[in-house]
């Protein structure tokens, strides 16, 4: 991969988070790994991942110190910085303020296998940081999420949003997206009277997690948002 294409990538993830729903007005962001290994390339602050273009992005040294582009880095960038750094194979780090993912947060209850969505975590709850409902705003709290995070596709961070990684661009993308609508439907169902009962097991749960989300369905997940960002006024 050349820096250029890692752009494009990062241009990409941010509208595809935009028509997967991730939005937050100019607040939320996605890093794509500099393949020179010179930091990361995320959006310049102030712009809405809809918005993203080329000229719109930085390159953020792992010192937190902007290398190119225009502005000063994201307080939070530090999220990304800490996130890949700690595991090599990672090479897109996502953070929105999805909104099902706050208010199902807020619950304080386990996430439950009641989709193909919420099996993505294998019958295991979500990992959630609860350090600071605050920005992750230093190295050593990017360093304390990501040891939370683990290996796991993507966190809960309650009272703030969520984080997400993965070894492709695409595999980020829709672990936030996947976890959003996991937390979603789970909200619909703690609405109702009783709240959800029926749910896969942790066998049935790991089955789905291999057989609903290969690569192969990541990636075509994420090229139909790419498409439906391509089509959006």
């Amino acid at each position: 991969m050349t820096p250029a294409q890692a752009r494009r990538l990062a241009v990409e993830a941010s509208h595809a988070l935009a028509a997967g729903g991730q939005g937050d007005m100019v607040w939320g962001h996605t890093a794509v790994r500099d393949p020179e290994g010179r930091g990361i390339w995320i959006k310049a602050p102030g712009w809405g991942l809809e918005e993203v273009r080329d000229d719109r992005l930085q390159l953020v040294s792992y010192d937190a110190e902007l290398v190119l582009g225009d502005g000063a880095p994201h307080k939070e960038c530090h999220i990304h910085l800490e996130v890949l750094r700690a595991s090599p194979d990672v090479r897109c780090t996502v953070h929105t303020h999805a909104v099902s993912a706050i208010a199902f947060a807020a619950l304080d209850v386990p996430l439950l296998p009641l989709s193909h969505e919420g099996a993505l975590f294998g019958g295991d709850d979500v990992p959630r940081f609860r350090d600071t409902g605050g920005l992750v705003s230093t190295p050593e709290l990017g360093r304390r999420l990501a040891r939370t995070l683990g290996d796991a596709p993507a966190a809960l961070l309650p009272k703030h949003g969520l984080v997400s990684a993965g070894p492709t661009v695409a595999a980020a993308v829709m672990h936030a997206v996947l976890l959003d609508r996991a937390c979603a439907l789970q909200l619909r169902a703690q609405a109702a009277a009783g709240g959800p009962v029926v749910h896969s097991d942790t066998a049935e749960a790991r089955a789905k997690r291999d057989q609903c989300w290969p690569a192969s369905q990541l990636e075509a997940g994420y090229r139909y948002l790419l498409r439906r960002a391509a089509t959006t006024p």
